[in-house]
């Protein structure tokens, strides 16, 4: 007979151990959660921002790597998924995403196999290229498979990540692409994100307009092969701009401008948070805003001195760059259903592998297994650290687990 303890599945962190299940009563923490009604505005905010400019929506994948959320943006009107490796890619399409567009170079025979094969199962999908020499591997490659590859054209920055830094390098790549019959050339991508210092506000517009001139100039001289070109920017941070940019009306009729925002599906409680601000403060007349979903709990674990609380959290648990997890809710392990006690006053001190320390006034009312709900700077730093996140509702009973695919 089977030894019963070695057949046991062990159990992945932040599953509920019953169904249906209440976060608080039936989860073993920390759990990661997800609030339906912040997301379902998320979405259907982000979208309606898109179509309102005249633009198409693709967002960032990789913030979340849940297929659950991705089939939601598309749901809501999304034209595809954007994400930046091949594996990323892979794992989208197996659970019903058709149309990705990845944001880096496909580097790399096994990475340019599993491409290649997904494209034969029927994914339409487009790559970035920056380099003559990438251009011709990838050339090489696809015309063995006997497919072609959609390519865009990088634009970057001085000091920036990657893309070309001129137009005399992009006038190079278009002649190396040229010369490669499997690959087809239908646009022009880039990222806004790495402009910093001085008026960065006017960088960024500059940017918007040097990819829109860019893209003009390769479609007047006829090497775009697609009727309406594509041209994509935009993260999280200044997708307003961008989209500023893009919504013109020869755009709208004879391009596919394209935004690709990731972080605003569950925003955040600070840095996104910040930015949406200075969104709000650019664009008065904009109407509502994105509203933070995702939460992390925990129990307190210790109590070792006063002005003191250890939580049972840590950085496998949630994101801590650039700011530290932000305490939001008590709630206490002596009253059931009680409300929630306001912490956002607290203050996280420091963050190890599994320990959280919060600096808590001298009178308050805490004691050891009480929960405390923290929020996020950055949450694509916390996605990563789960398998499995809980949506929930706004009483934390669990409605879906959601599966992710780091």
């Amino acid at each position: 007979m089977a030894d019963p303890m070695t057949s046991l599945a062990p159990p992945q962190k932040g599953t509920p151990l019953s169904t249906p299940a209440n976060l608080l009563a039936d989860v073993p923490l920390p759990a990661a959660a997800i609030f339906e009604a912040p997301l379902a505005h998320n979405l259907a905010w982000m979208q309606r921002f898109a179509d309102d400019h005249g633009a198409k929506l693709a967002p960032h994948g990789k913030t979340t790597m849940a297929p659950a959320l991705f089939k939601r943006q598309i749901e809501a009107g999304a034209w595809g998924i954007t994400l930046a490796t091949a594996v990323q890619t892979v794992a989208a399409h197996a659970h019903g995403i058709d149309r990705v567009l990845m944001v880096n170079q496909l580097v790399g025979r096994p990475n340019m196999t599993l491409i290649a094969d997904a494209i034969e199962r029927g994914l339409e999908y487009y790559c970035v290229v920056d380099g003559a020499d990438n251009v011709r591997n990838l050339g090489r490659y696809f015309a063995e498979r006997g497919l072609t590859l959609n390519v865009l054209i990088e634009l970057g920055i001085d000091g920036g990540r990657c893309g070309c830094r001129d137009a005399e390098q992009v006038e190079a790549l278009v002649a190396a692409i040229a010369e490669q019959p499997a690959l087809a050339l239908v646009g022009i991508e880039g990222y806004e994100g790495m402009i910093a210092g001085g008026d960065e506000i006017a960088a960024v517009r500059a940017y918007g307009e040097r990819l829109i001139d860019t893209v003009r100039k390769l479609q007047a001289s006829g090497v775009l092969q697609r009727e309406a070109p594509i041209v994509t920017a935009s993260g999280s941070k200044w997708f307003d701009l961008i989209a500023e940019a893009f919504d013109k009306a020869e755009l709208r009729e004879r391009y596919t401008p394209v935004l690709r925002p990731g972080c605003y599906v569950v925003h955040d409680h600070k840095l996104y948070a910040g930015a949406m601000d200075a969104v709000k403060s650019r664009h008065p007349g904009l109407e509502g805003e994105l509203q933070p979903a995702l939460e992390v709990f925990a129990h307190v674990q210790s109590l070792p001195e006063p002005g003191l609380a250890i939580v049972a959290l840590g950085k496998r648990d949630i994101g801590h760059e650039p700011d530290l997890p932000l305490p939001l809710r008590l709630y206490s392990s002596a009253t059931e259903n009680a409300t929630p006690t306001d912490i956002s006053a607290w203050r996280t001190t420091h963050i190890m592998d599994q320990h959280v320390f919060l600096e808590i006034p001298a009178n308050a009312e805490i004691a050891v297994g009480d929960v405390i709900a923290f929020g996020t700077s950055h949450p694509c730093l916390t996605f990563d650290k789960w398998r499995r996140l809980l949506l929930v509702d706004e009483r934390l009973g669990v409605k879906e687990i959601l599966e992710t695919c780091f």
